[in-house]
């Protein structure tokens, strides 16, 4: 790195520090854990007789369930119902300590299972665990603690059992429900237990998550439902040979889908990788915060999925200290239906809905309590993700954008070595998805289809893209790591890095919703976007008027150039209303901005030679940034031209005030224009001299 990028690396760094903050909820604390081997495999789906059964004993109730099966499935039910009652389990959890080896399955029978001798609060030596506190209030344990007192977090706790498959024996996946009652974090933790396969059943009203897998080299969850949570469905952390399918949630303050921490085996890859540690298929997401999310959510295989009506479809980040794998990295989404994902959950905490007890939040009844800060509106959002594919999804019908990205530093994540503060939204490739329309080709426009900060190398898009922030952008190759007008910005846009600032600013448990923010319903000049356009048009319209008025008010250059500038400055502040409209306004107050100060620098360089420089400089700066905005990308430069022209501007806001107020003769400024003529265009008349006077010998005026 030369010395002058360095610099650069440190400016942006501090930049960020300052327009950049965590969301004060944490996305999932844990103990410290390590990746997986990578040893393990994707287990395989046994059929055959259970090894152990679970079901309730009341038989008119059991018969009422099974009641509309299909004959066939109705005989097998009955026949393991009988079983059941002489050799079987009444909780899930019994069955699950029952196994004493690998390779057992576990059969569970229609019913509603509330574990109830797992939902009191913990006693004795457990109710007087020492461990640290999580931000959200709830302990994390260690996994000694946990296999001494399974049930303080857990309705049911599998502990370091191998190859375990459980399975729900319904007609549906709903015939089989495991409740929670919203009196655990979990319904069903599973915990160093490679190999396990969860079928057919639902895990529902949790204080955090209705199905977790952690620690563990190889899981399925096959047509599983989860819903009704405060954090996630379904949270799989620090693991590798994954597979989901089939599956559903709804309901979920986070995610329905989560795939943390998934094991990083392609960091130092391109775009062509070996294998992918987690895959992700057949499933629906929808009517949470957001439908799939994955703090360091690492070579993770998305496709064929469903991502629909929540606040936001799809997200990965690199914004919550913690996480092993960060930054994120290698994600690939594929032929995912991603609409409609404009839900406004934030009510529910302005009202006071959230600040109530889970139970009694409403959440059966579609109440959602968001847990973290998110651009509502927009189907896939990457926050400090590297070398993420998106191709051939359907993404229609969002009221903001399509595809929303944005670099984190490092420090957000813990890391405050200068070199990596930079290290995040580099090669994400957008190619050939279908936009604005569904599967039909009936048309469903998003708002905008890209919002971009504008940081990062080797970012690209399609060349069909419609509207977007920028309105120009890096289009892909043919080939994946073509990339034509490639930029390596090391900071994203100042105002756009200000938005994000305000937004962060978020906290669910103190019902704090930042003003400001249109994600929290801010609009016209409640925005902070707007106020600062309008702070900066009014200090720039009066510095510049008053230095219009006490030295150029004879030019007709410097006169010209200021009507320019007042209508630029009025469209900024116009453009900055629009919001994510597809509008060419912002350009155009900018062409005219650069216009007024390149003509008022022209006219101040015959008596004010160094400020006029540095003016006609502000007026390039200015022009070069609206041909970045409006036309395209300029290619090599570190930073936009933002940057240095709203530093520029500083420094000139306080020289013309100096210039504008300094008292003496004015007539070079004020009797000429800009040429030192009189302003029309001919040539000075010489003042005639003045006329001698007496002095006497001591040298006074007679």
């Amino acid at each position: 790195m030369s010395w002058t990028r360095r610099l650069l690396v440190v400016l942006a760094a501090l930049a960020a520090a300052l327009l950049a903050a965590p969301s004060a909820a944490q996305a999932h604390e844990e103990r410290p854990v390590t990746l997986p081997d990578g040893t393990g495999s994707v287990p395989v789906y046994r059929t055959g007789e259970p090894d152990l059964l679970v079901c309730k004993t009341d038989r008119a109730d059991f018969e009422r369930r099974i009641s509309g099966f299909p004959d066939a499935l109705k005989a097998r039910n009955l026949k393991l119902f009988e079983r059941c009652r002489t050799s079987g389990y009444r909780h899930l959890q019994q069955a699950v300590d029952a196994v004493t080896g690998p390779g057992k399955n576990i059969a569970i029978l229609p019913g509603l299972y509330e574990e109830e001798p797992s939902l009191p609060a913990p006693k004795g030596e457990c109710a007087r665990l020492k461990a640290p506190d999580s931000k959200l209030g709830y302990q994390i344990l260690s996994y000694a603690q946990q296999a001494e007192c399974p049930h303080n977090q857990n309705l049911v706790a599998i502990l370091g059992k191998e190859d375990l498959q459980i399975e729900g024996t319904g007609a549906a996946r709903t015939d089989v429900v495991i409740d929670a009652k919203y009196r655990k974090l979990n319904a069903i933790r599973s915990d160093g237990s490679d190999g396990v396969y969860f079928k057919n059943f639902t895990a529902q009203r949790t204080t955090f998550n209705s199905l977790y897998i952690l620690a563990q080299d190889g899981f399925v969850i096959d047509d599983v439902l989860t819903r009704w949570n405060d954090e996630y469905g379904f949270l799989t952390f620090a693991s590798d040979h994954g597979l989901y399918k089939n599956c559903e949630s709804y309901g979920n303050g986070d995610s329905g889908i989560y795939p943390g921490s998934a094991s990083d085996i392609n960091d130092g890859y391109g775009y062509e990788v070996p294998r992918y540690s987690i895959e992700i298929t057949g499933c629906r997401s929808h009517h949470s915060m957001v439908g799939y999310s994955g703090t360091a959510g690492d070579s993770v295989y998305v496709h064929d999925n469903e991502f629909d009506h929540n606040m936001g479809g799809a997200s990965m980040d690199s914004a919550f200290p913690g996480h092993p794998g960060l930054p994120q990295n290698h994600a690939r989404f594929e032929r995912n239906l991603i609409h409609d994902n404009n839900a406004d959950y934030y009510r529910y905490v302005a009202d006071g809905t959230c600040a109530k007890p889970p139970a009694e939040r409403g959440y059966e009844d579609g109440v959602v309590c968001p847990q973290i800060s998110m651009p509502p509106g927009t189907g896939i959002i990457t926050a400090g993700g590297n070398w993420n594919i998106y191709e051939n999804n359907w993404i229609y019908g969002q009221q903001r954008a399509a595809f929303f990205l944005s670099a984190v530093p490092a420090f957000i994540r813990g890391e405050n070595a200068l070199g990596k503060q930079t290290d995040t939204s580099h090669h994400n490739r957008y190619a050939d998805n279908h936009l604005g329309t569904d599967r039909n080709g009936d048309s469903h426009p998003n708002r905008t289809d890209v919002w971009w900060d504008g940081q990062g190398d080797g970012n690209c898009w399609q060349s069909d893209t419609g509207a977007s922030t920028p309105r120009s952008l890096p289009t892909c190759g043919d080939e994946r790591g073509a990339v034509s007008g490639s930029t390596d910005r090391i900071a994203g846009e100042p105002v756009k890095l200000a938005q994000l600032l305000v937004c962060a600013d978020y906290d669910v448990q103190a019902r704090r919703l930042p003003a400001g923010c249109d994600w929290y319903g801010a609009r016209g000049i409640e925005r902070i976007e707007v106020q600062a356009a309008l702070g900066i048009a009014v200090v720039l319209v009066l510095v510049g008027g008053v230095l219009w008025w006490r030295r150029l008010r004879s030019s007709r250059l410097a006169t010209a150039a200021s009507v320019l500038g007042v209508i630029g400055l009025g469209l900024d502040v116009a453009g900055s209303t629009m919001g994510l409209a597809a509008t060419c306004v912002p350009a155009v107050a900018l062409l005219l901005t650069g216009l007024w100060w390149t003509g008022i620098g022209l006219a101040l360089r015959a008596t004010r030679p160094v400020l006029a420089w540095v003016t006609v400089a502000l007026g390039a700066l200015t022009l070069l940034d609206a041909l970045d905005k409006g036309v395209f990308m300029i290619p090599w430069i570190p930073l936009s031209p933002a940057w240095i022209r709203g530093l520029l501007g500083l420094v000139w806001v306080v020289w013309a005030v100096v210039a504008a107020a300094r008292h003496g003769e004015r007539g070079a400024e004020t009797e000429t224009g800009a040429d030192g003529d009189d302003g029309d265009g001919a040539a000075p008349v010489p003042a005639p001299p003045a006329p001698a006077t007496a002095t006497t010998p001591e040298g006074d005026a007679s």
